[in-house]
């Protein structure tokens, strides 16, 4: 990750919120707190974070700070611990409960399974829990709030050139494009997407499609399978691998409709970040994608059934022949996202619940 050293060290007296992160992988989890400091920072959160893999310009406590939380915050009576993951609540519940440090425990839960027993116990210890998605909120045991995850809507926003955009990806700037974005497997769907595009772009010569995302080293054959069924068909060069990229909000600039087609996800952010940035997306019924999507009168998308490629390429297939309504579902997209999925709005919401305490 670029950034990484030494991190920015700040004075525990300091600080109110302490924001753990306990894997040194990056993984979603890692994601939201990399994102979520600065504009909790900004918005008047006396934050930071504590633990492996994170950038340096990060605010930071050590490790060994850690024996200073027997003292209260000079402005509270408690500090906030804001766990995301098992081995987060954990050492805090010690720290609380044996140790007597002056705590709150507040956790996050993305989950959208049934808890274990451990997982379970944890949670009923901790002083307030925030699900991710209303389907996340349904397999919890204790009261919870849902404060769903936000987006940076400057970073993702429309471009006043798409055209261009497309120009500056070496791509072709007459052809209106598809786009599906993510890791390349099988638990993303994106056979899905493939064999939609398959079905759909030989009727449609003015579309190309966009695959753009890495396939980790256990899903390189998956990958070369669908290369080799889009050479079959004949549409190598209007089926574009385009591997990962740093600038994504680059190529969804450059996208008049987005496919989220995943058969499991733990929440998704790629629909969020494709209507942020005025374009219409189909999504299966995974994960938060039900809940983030509008349909109906206002729709900025359509959700179809996970697994399901014939309503997968229908919806699709619509969209891609009514120009009219697709410029419609972009407009309101972008309003959308922008009232209802910015990241500062989830800031103050998880702030409520801090405050809450």
């Amino acid at each position: 990750m670029e950034g990484r050293g030494q991190p920015a060290i700040i004075n525990v007296s300091d600080v109110e919120i302490i924001a753990p992160n306990f894997k040194k992988r990056l993984s979603g989890v890692t994601s939201t707190i990399i994102q979520l400091i600065p504009v909790q920072r900004a918005l008047g959160e006396k934050i930071a974070a504590l633990g492996p893999g994170l950038p340096a310009s990060l605010p930071h406590i050590r490790f060994r700070d850690l024996p200073k939380l027997w003292r209260a915050p000079r402005s509270r009576p408690f500090r906030i611990w804001h766990a995301r993951r098992n081995i987060e609540m954990l050492p805090a519940i010690l720290m609380r409960d044996v140790l007597r440090m002056p705590l709150k425990i507040v956790f996050t839960s993305a989950s959208q399974r049934r808890h274990t027993g451990w997982t379970k116990w944890l949670i009923s210890k901790m002083d307030a829990v925030i699900a991710t998605s209303g389907k996340t909120a349904d397999y919890l045991e204790v009261p919870n709030t849902v404060v769903l995850h936000g987006i940076d809507t400057t970073r993702f926003s429309p471009s006043d050139d798409k055209a261009g955009a497309r120009r500056g990806l070496g791509l072709d700037a007459t052809k209106k494009i598809a786009g599906c974005f993510g890791r390349v497997r099988h638990q993303k769907g994106t056979d899905l997407f493939v064999d939609s595009m398959i079905r759909l772009l030989p009727t449609r010569p003015d579309w190309i499609a966009i695959l753009a995302g890495r396939a980790t080293t256990q899903h390189v054959e998956f990958e070369k399978q669908l290369k080799a069924r889009v050479a079959a068909a004949g549409l190598t060069d209007r089926i574009l691998f385009v591997g990962e990229h740093t600038n994504i909000n680059d190529w969804y600039r450059m996208l008049d409709l987005f496919v989220a087609p995943q058969r499991w996800e733990g929440f998704g952010l790629t629909p969020l970040e494709a209507m942020a940035t005025a374009v219409p997306v189909v999504a299966t019924d995974v994960g938060a994608f039900p809940e983030l999507l509008s349909t109906g009168a206002n729709e900025t998308g359509v959700i179809v059934p996970r697994d399901n490629p014939d309503a997968m390429a229908q919806a699709a297939g619509l969209f891609m022949d009514d120009d009219s309504r697709r410029q419609r579902a972009s407009a309101r997209a972008r309003v959308h996202a922008m009232n209802a999925f910015s990241i500062e709005g989830e800031a103050q919401k998880i702030g409520a619940v801090y405050r809450s305490l």
